[in-house]
């Protein structure tokens, strides 16, 4: 019976390693996973943005399709990255990022709904551009700069370390 229960708990414990990944990434593979999701997310991003630029007469319901298509791509970059557990050096920064990431989906998400009933006129554009909703967005976009820079800027100094495995 002992026996039994032992090789019940290396069972259950080997497949919750391999099923969470089996330990912690080395900063290589972190960036690597981080790299993949980004390079999916940037291509998706650039069909969306071509698709906007051949609209010949954009209304703010255009805007608003165009931010619930980015608000999947950024939920895909959420699920992707709720998958990846950062090494120790760099747990903080990843937060603040995905942090600001997922508090972003909520603020476009908010944008967008304003701009669903904003009408199609030049009172309705810049009424939409005044809006809370909109100043929100601009402040989350420039807050989202810094981010990035720091989370950039926190990886070349550990790769300049050397703490990079191949």
């Amino acid at each position: 019976m002992r026996t039994t229960r032992l090789a019940s708990l290396t069972v259950l414990l080997t497949l919750l390693l391999w099923g969470c990944g089996g330990g912690e990434l080395s900063l290589t593979e972190y960036t690597e996973r981080i790299n993949d999701v980004e390079m999916r997310a940037s291509r998706q991003g650039e069909v969306l943005a071509a698709e906007a630029q051949d609209t010949v007469d954009f209304t703010p319901q255009d805007l608003q399709a165009i931010l619930e298509e980015a608000r999947v791509i950024r939920i895909e970059v959420k699920d992707a990255t709720d998958d990846i557990e950062p090494p120790g050096q760099v747990a903080d920064i990843h937060d603040l990022v995905f942090d600001w990431h997922t508090e972003f989906i909520a603020i476009e998400e908010a944008l967008a709904a304003r701009a669903a009933i904003a009408p199609h006129t030049d009172a309705g554009w810049t009424a939409l551009s005044d809006s809370p909703e909109m100043a929100a967005y601009r402040s989350a976009l420039a807050e989202g700069r810094q981010v990035c820079i720091e989370f950039q800027g926190r990886l070349d100094a550990t790769e300049a370390r050397g703490v990079f495995a191949d």
